[in-house]
């Protein structure tokens, strides 16, 4: 599995991920209308937005599992045609093969022709010990917690070392003390890969706490409200202000900010806790 050579920096010039004017419905529901933004090489966007945004049908088109309508979206430059290896995904239900071990459910991204590893099972073992799950590999999924659960979906898209790791909520069905540790094994791993990850969520304190950047989604239909980087260092402290104040501003309705935006400062903290709270 290839590892970043510079894990000092997140996010490169280069797009890898341009989305231009998608739009895809069904029946009588607009899922997405017109939707455009880009993602550089090595970045860690995340989309977030209200449940019938269609940030899931965003995610399912970048990984070639859905057609838009219209519009196009291109990876490296190339249009996306279909499913690809250059493309990992990891769903919000576990979707683990209950009758395959831990080493098993890995070693599937792996069970392909197209797999060109020298060394799958040294490929799996390096996998399981990148998501920290020495002494499990025999274990089934019944036998694993949530978070394992979720660690294993993680190694299993990452088995075929794709370019782009697709996060669709994977962290919704956990205890919140579980999410917490999992977003930093997750920022390990996206450290030592370099890869360019989107992570879907609905919840914005994920967001921030994960992004290089953040795109806002609007529902009925789904559009992209704003976008905005987050220009604090890791890991970052959900108490602080700069915390509250990235948060605070993703909450304000339709706002247009600039990609590295300043609270303004009549902005006070007082009205930043409140409307957090709230």
């Amino acid at each position: 599995m290839a590892l970043s050579s510079d894990s000092s920096t997140g996010r490169d010039s280069r797009e890898k991920i341009t989305i231009q004017n998608v739009s895809r419905s069904y029946e009588s529901t607009q899922a997405l209308d017109d939707v455009s933004f880009s993602v550089s090489e090595g970045e860690f966007c995340c989309v977030v937005g209200p449940s019938g945004c269609g940030k899931t049908t965003l995610l399912r088109a970048i990984a070639g599992l859905d057609d838009p309508d219209g519009g196009s979206i291109l990876v490296g430059g190339d249009p996306v045609t279909g499913p690809g290896l250059d493309r990992g995904m990891v769903f919000q239900e576990y979707a683990l093969f209950p009758w395959r071990t831990v080493r098993g459910n890995i070693g599937f991204g792996l069970d392909r022709p197209a797999c060109d590893c020298p060394d799958c099972e040294a490929q799996v073992r390096e996998l399981i010990d990148l998501v920290g799950l020495d002494g499990f590999e025999d274990a089934y999924p019944k036998e694993l917690s949530g978070g394992m659960k979720q660690r294993v979906g993680i190694a299993r898209a990452l088995a075929p070392d794709p370019e782009i790791l697709l996060m669709d909520e994977p962290f919704g069905s956990v205890d919140a003390r579980t999410r917490d540790r999992l977003h930093g094994e997750l920022l390990d791993i996206w450290t030592q890969t370099g890869q360019t990850v989107v992570f879907v969520t609905h919840d914005i304190d994920e967001a921030v706490t994960l992004a290089d950047r953040v795109v806002v989604m609007d529902a009925d239909p789904g559009t992209v409200q704003s976008t905005f980087s987050i220009e604090l260092e890791r890991q970052r402290e959900r108490t602080s202000r700069d915390f509250v104040d990235h948060v605070a501003r993703s909450k304000q309705p339709r706002a247009r900010w600039p990609e590295a935006f300043v609270v303004p400062s009549a902005l006070s903290e007082h009205s930043l806790l409140g409307e957090r709270a709230g």
